[in-house]
């Protein structure tokens, strides 16, 4: 099952904000999701995001996909800089960890 971060339309006619939410790829834009992650008005000045970071950050790490619109609106946020961050220094720490069967030295 694929997961990606997208938008779902909600509101009236020609008065829309959207959900940010987890969905299964194979389902319409405003069809069945897995979860809600936040929201998104662009009618009011200035426009108003809501997303909850924890969320969006462990579907990012589970492997999710993002759509380009909702990829835009959490790079303005800094959510995808954080997860970028937090990768980078999971690798880091992957490095230098010892390998299984290796020796470490006490230098007391």
């Amino acid at each position: 099952m694929a997961v990606r971060l997208r938008m779902r339309r909600m509101g009236s006619h020609k008065r829309p904000f959207y959900r940010l939410v987890a969905a299964d790829t194979r389902y319409q834009r405003d069809g069945r999701f897995l979860e809600i992650l936040g929201y998104y008005d662009p009618k009011q000045d200035p426009y108003v995001f809501k997303v909850d970071k924890d969320k969006v950050m462990a579907w990012l790490q589970q492997g999710a996909l993002m759509s380009p619109t909702a990829e835009g609106l959490l790079r303005k946020e800094g959510i995808l800089q954080t997860f970028q961050q937090d990768k980078a220094t999971a690798k880091k720490s992957k490095k230098s960890a010892p390998v299984a069967g290796e020796s470490v030295e006490n230098t007391q």
